[in-house]
């Protein structure tokens, strides 16, 4: 299935399947994604096409100075008898795109705060639940700092991961030019291949991928590692470490696999911690980024071995066999 979606949305996007991969892995793993980057690189055509193709109803909000916490969440109206009712404002949607989020001040940002943390909405002291699936997608364009407002660490914590899509190289810029002369119009007409019933089956999937020792080890290591930072005045939170958790159990699922492994946690460090982090400003000053401190941390803590299929599947059943041993041993020692 997951394969099917990638190949499907591809047929929009050119050549950034590993940044598509990132964005389903954060939609599986019942999280939220922040896309950062200039404009032009596709940024809203992805959350279109994800929408589109998983079947999730979409809706965009266009973040701006003058945009009120109401314009998201909804409002009270009067309805044909006089009385007033709830009227589900843009957030109430599976898959909402938040355009350019830091366009707006941190009042209207807040509000997306509980839609994200709770998946619900309080207007008027009535909490809405949202629809399940519930995921947002936001943006932010890192280069424009006049008229923006930073997004605040309590709500960048919020977001699962964050990715940057990045330039296509020339040959993908090239196929993405041929393609549009060859189709005749503006944007692709996608095919609908799942249904949020599917992805909701999917995110429950996720809650059945296993996590041994080695991986739980190996998340605290490297969160560890972030707090003993020279670089950094704040390191990831225990959050950040359960957040690696759910994204690497969830790249687990979109590999077929039953179990995580260290090289999920490993390939998912960067996107996961790297905006959970507040760097001193020495650091700062010297150039240093977040995404250095955790390639730093990642060469630094050990990466432990990595079992293959057989010998997982092999550890079950020496683990089941032993448990069953143990039992017959205790029950035996009972009826003594």
């Amino acid at each position: 299935m997951s394969a099917t979606i990638l190949d499907e949305i591809e047929r929009a996007v050119v050549g950034k399947r590993p940044v598509l991969r990132l964005i389903l892995t954060g939609l599986l793993a019942n999280g939220h994604v922040l896309i950062e980057d200039v404009p032009g690189v596709a940024k809203t055509l992805i959350a279109r096409s994800m929408a589109t193709v998983t079947g999730l109803g979409f809706s965009r909000i266009q973040f701006t100075p003058d945009l009120i916490p109401s314009d998201l969440t909804g409002s009270l109206a009067p309805g044909p008898n006089g009385q007033l009712s709830f009227a589900p404002g843009p957030l109430f949607s599976n898959l909402v795109l938040g355009d350019e989020i830091n366009r707006s001040p941190s009042k209207t940002q807040a509000a997306a705060l509980e839609a994200m943390e709770e998946r619900q909405v309080t207007v008027d002291g009535v909490s809405h639940p949202l629809p399940h699936p519930f995921f947002l997608l936001a943006t932010q364009n890192p280069i424009e700092t006049e008229g923006t407002y930073p997004l605040p660490e309590a709500q960048l914590d919020r977001f699962l991961l964050r990715v940057s899509v990045g330039y296509p190289q020339p040959d993908e810029e090239r196929e993405l030019l041929r393609r549009r002369v060859e189709r005749g119009q503006e944007q692709p007409d996608l095919a609908t291949v799942s249904s949020p019933e599917a992805i909701a089956a999917l995110q429950q999937a996720v809650e059945a991928v296993t996590a041994g020792a080695d991986v739980v080890d190996y998340i605290v290591s490297i969160v560890e590692a972030t707090r003993a930072s020279e670089s950094l005045e704040v390191g990831a939170s225990p959050r950040g470490g359960l957040a690696l958790l759910r994204a690497a159990r969830a790249s687990a699922a979109l590999a077929g696999r039953s179990f995580a492994t260290p090289n999920d946690v490993k390939s998912l460090a960067v996107p996961v911690l790297a905006h959970r982090l507040v760097l001193r400003t020495e650091a700062w000053v010297r150039g240093v980024r977040e995404t250095d401190v955790i390639e730093q941390c990642l060469a630094t803590v050990p990466t432990p071995a990595t079992l293959n299929q057989s010998d997982v599947e092999a550890a079950a059943r020496n683990g089941a066999a032993a448990a069953g041993s143990g039992a017959t041993t205790n029950e035996a020692a009972t009826a003594g």
